[in-house]
């Protein structure tokens, strides 16, 4: 059985909201072979990466970054696992007040950096959580999870 790992810094209800969404996506019952689990960034350590086939990451968006606490995840398990995981499928979503974009980009820049395959856009979402934002956010749990079955 493929394990994905679901590493997210949850700190509103917003957050909470598109979390629950994408675990519920990766847990989709036609997704068989597929184990989830959920960190926090601030628990999520070296050997949780290295057991993971593939990576699911939350975040807010504080003051134009990524989290603190994803922030120290990347810290802890960059070198460590670096080349570790080259091509392992990964996703992210990000909420905000007014602007995501450079969370994004510093995910995306050191996903890269990790070797790790973006397989879905980024979901990003600012204010209340849509219905939309939380199908964007199922897909992309959905996503990440189907792509661990692929042969």
């Amino acid at each position: 059985m493929k394990r994905l790992l679901v590493v997210h810094h949850t700190t509103s209800p917003a957050l909470q909201e598109m979390l629950e969404a994408v675990v519920a996506g990766s847990r989709d019952p036609e997704l068989t072979a597929v184990d989830v689990t959920v960190t926090p960034a601030l628990a999520a350590t070296v050997p949780d990466v290295l057991a993971a086939d593939g990576l699911v990451l939350g975040t807010p968006a504080n003051i134009g970054y990524m989290s603190g606490a994803l922030k120290h995840f990347f810290d802890q398990i960059y070198y460590p696992c670096l080349r570790a995981k080259t091509g392992a499928p990964y996703g992210l979503y990000v909420h905000g007040t007014s602007d995501t974009t450079g969370a994004v980009r510093a995910v995306t820049a050191i996903a890269s950096g990790l070797g790790w395959a973006e397989v879905v856009r980024p979901v990003v979402a600012t204010g209340p959580v849509s219905r939309e934002v939380s199908r964007l956010c199922y897909e992309l749990g959905a996503t990440v999870a189907a792509n661990l079955e692929l042969p």
